[in-house]
């Protein structure tokens, strides 16, 4: 199981829909237009096949309260983050620090997505990295942190993250 976690509007159900298109494809040709979604009310199951099915838990930002009681049997962990929006970002860090002090998350190799690179008002991702002192985090923390930055409304780095997916499953069965 794989958990997709990240504050209310950040783009994980588009995420999800999009690492399905690329997986069906096997990473080859233009995704085309993004599909609709809606914000998440409480949880959906995903399963993306690529080499061996692995399912995506993603649950609603305003689940955060809760999230923690959806870590078990969890191998990795997609947080997500809004690369445009730097008021966010501290709520954010928060919240990712408390997903990674979870004893049931000890195991898991977390990945960090800062996503809407598209758009013009993103920040660097170094710039993100310091204001949330990531290489302090990864320091201090248990699991295996690993950062990427995507676009999943243009697909840019998805192949990347459906790459991490397979390597991190396969490593964990």
């Amino acid at each position: 199981m794989c958990l997709l976690l990240g504050a209310t509007g950040v783009g994980k159900t588009l995420l999800v829909k999009r690492l399905q298109e690329v997986s069906s494809r096997d990473g080859k040709g233009d995704l085309g237009e993004p599909p609709p979604t809606r914000p998440t009310v409480g949880t959906n199951l995903t399963d993306i096949v690529a080499q061996r099915k692995i399912t995506i838990r993603e649950l609603g930002g305003c689940m955060g309260p809760i999230w923690s009681s959806y870590c078990g049997n969890c191998r990795s962990l997609l947080f997500m983050m809004d690369a445009s929006d730097p008021t966010q970002l501290s709520a954010s860090c928060v919240q990712l620090l408390g997903l990674l002090s979870a004893e049931q998350l000890a195991e898991a190799s977390v990945l960090i997505l800062f996503n809407k690179i598209d758009l013009p008002c993103y920040m660097a991702v170094e710039e993100m990295k310091s204001l949330i002192r990531l290489p302090d985090i990864i320091a201090c923390a248990k699991q295996n942190i690993t950062t990427a930055e995507i676009s999943a409304r243009e697909g840019t780095g998805l192949a990347g993250v459906l790459a991490w997916l397979q390597a991190t499953h396969r490593a964990n069965c």
